[in-house]
């Protein structure tokens, strides 16, 4: 019953008793991990898990020869064994050992007597390196306490990369010394929109981290073997930015941070200073997040201003470009530069291929398979991140009693049956530049850590397995797994979407959303990918 499916169990003879006089002992360079399952099996127990020894009793963490990441569980009479390659492989290794126990193993105090798990041996290992998942911030703001809940709950699930989304048109979201008013100013706006016919709440939102605040998160997720990748959206995205400081925008006219959801006509000028200003803002970024990679967007851009604009038109000439297109990819390239001389690789969505790409950026393919395709046969490391697949805001069953009925319908099974390889590259050696997959949650209309949980699960459970193991499906069988897993996430107090559709107090009628028919679905693919089909 164990999510994501290892990649070998067995049953064995025996059962192991988890109680006060159960020991822990960890190799040195697992004491980080034996801290953390410390934490959460000692108040289990009534105290402490006792410095073990030898004996029976005891849960013993040890490094042995085994790829990263990988682990051997062995659970019986005598204790539990848990040899890793590594400490994440020693980390994910008590995490399936947490899940051989009963689901109460994931309360905060003692519920009862003794937990038991029955004796197994378990060997597993990844499939891909990059098991992500993004959160977007900037549209909702979520709170410390809420990210680091959802960090506990990817790390569950043995997600092991947290795209940050922090900063967008209606919200910045991290805390730049050098340029406050980002903050100040970008970090709030006077109201939100509702659904997508334009209804407004009337209520402020905002909401930042300070850097103090982000080396917490990113402490606290590297202690789980999670990495966060940071987004600072650009030349796009970036309204709450221009609306901080004017001068970064092409218009003579102050701008607000933005309150409505879509694609913005405000865009970063081309200035020699706001390329300085962006550079200076990544030099705190990498600061703070220590990940080899740093997404800059590079999606959705309008070109309207710049064509207007004489001073980019004037930069279009300089350099020789032929239209707004290449202006972007020079763009683009100018902080794939500026990061790649600092130790750091430019991420970025699948528009940044549009106009050519360094060597060592990587592609996040957004818009179906098409981006990873392209990406990986021109010798690009990608991310699948296919909206298609694995949006967690796309609605998850057709009709009205859906929150917020937005999308295409993306069931639970749906999501299960997700290859992150697309079929063009199987058996092609460009499919070895597939570094895994994420799901993203991102947060238009999902305005609160309720909602947020029941958009992401259980479809973060069947996301997690498409990364976690191979090829093959069987959605029966996950099925059967996922009914014990979902009594953990009730343990953990995790609302999730529930088979039978939503609960009557996780409707929301009233705010609309946009559903459309697969025919329109249909066109709208076709027109977001229509430059990428000649890139594969």
């Amino acid at each position: 019953m164990i999510v994501p499916k290892p990649v070998r169990y067995e049953s064995r003879p025996g059962r192991f008793v988890l109680d006060g006089r159960t020991g822990l002992a960890a190799d040195p360079a697992l004491t980080e991990v034996a801290a953390w399952l410390r934490s959460e099996l000692g108040p289990l127990t009534g105290g402490q898990l006792l410095p073990g020894g030898p004996g029976r009793g005891t849960i013993r963490l040890r490094i042995g020869e085994l790829p990263p990441e990988s682990y051997r569980l062995t659970v019986g009479d005598d204790g539990v064994d848990v040899e890793a390659g590594d400490p994440a492989g020693a980390f994910y290794g008590a995490q399936t050992f947490r899940q051989l126990l009963p689901a109460a193993a994931y309360r905060k105090a003692a519920a009862g007597g003794p937990l038991e798990a029955a004796g197994a041996f378990v060997e597993d290992g990844p499939r891909f390196g990059w098991r992500g998942c993004l959160l977007d911030v900037a549209r909702h703001f979520m709170t410390k306490h809420d990210l680091l809940r959802f960090i506990d709950l990817m790390a569950m699930h043995k997600l092991n990369v947290l795209h940050l989304h922090l900063t967008d048109d209606q919200g910045w979201r991290l805390e730049i010394r050098r340029h406050p008013r980002l903050t100040e100013v970008g970090a709030w706006r006077r109201e939100s929109q509702t659904g997508w016919n334009g209804a407004m709440d009337g209520r402020p939102h905002g909401g930042y981290y300070t850097q103090d605040d982000v080396r917490e998160i990113v402490a606290y997720a590297a202690a789980r073997h999670i990495t966060v990748v940071p987004e600072i959206d650009m030349p796009g995205h970036t309204q709450a930015a221009i609306a901080a400081y004017p001068e970064l925008g092409n218009l003579d006219v102050p701008v607000e941070v933005g309150t409505t959801w879509g694609i913005g006509e405000n865009v970063l000028n081309v200035e020699e200073s706001t390329i300085t200003f962006f550079q200076e803002v990544l030099d705190e970024v990498m600061e703070l997040f220590p990940s080899p990679y740093v997404c800059v967007g590079g999606d959705e851009c309008r070109k309207d201003q710049w064509k207007a604009s004489p001073a980019a038109q004037r930069r279009i000439r300089e350099l020789g470009l032929r239209d707004e297109e290449e202006l972007q990819s020079w763009f683009v390239h100018r902080f794939d530069s500026y990061l790649s001389e600092r130790g750091r690789r430019l991420l970025g969505w699948d528009e940044i291929l549009e106009g050519g790409l360094a060597p060592g950026a990587v592609v996040a393919s957004w818009r179906g398979d098409l981006g990873s395709v392209a990406a990986a046969r021109r010798g690009h490391d990608v991310v699948n991140c296919a909206n298609t697949s694995v949006y967690f805001d796309y609605r998850q069953a057709p009709g009205d009693d859906e929150p917020v009925p937005f999308g295409t319908v993306l069931t639970l099974e749906d999501v299960y049956a997700f290859e992150p390889v697309p079929a063009e590259l199987r058996g092609d050696p460009a499919a070895r530049h597939v570094l895994g997959a994420q799901c993203g949650v991102w947060t238009e209309l999902i305005d609160s850590n309720r909602r947020v949980d029941y958009m992401a699960f259980p479809r973060l459970a069947a996301f997690a397995e498409t990364v976690w193991c191979g090829p093959e499906r069987d959605l029966a069988a996950f099925r059967a797994r996922l009914s014990a897993h979902l009594r953990r996430l009730d343990a953990v107090g995790v609302e999730y979407r529930r088979e039978e559709g939503p609960l009557p107090w996780q409707t929301r009628p009233g705010v609309p959303g946009r559903p459309e028919d697969p025919d329109e679905w249909r066109a709208t693919i076709d027109a977001w990918t229509s430059n990428l089909r000649h890139l594969r």
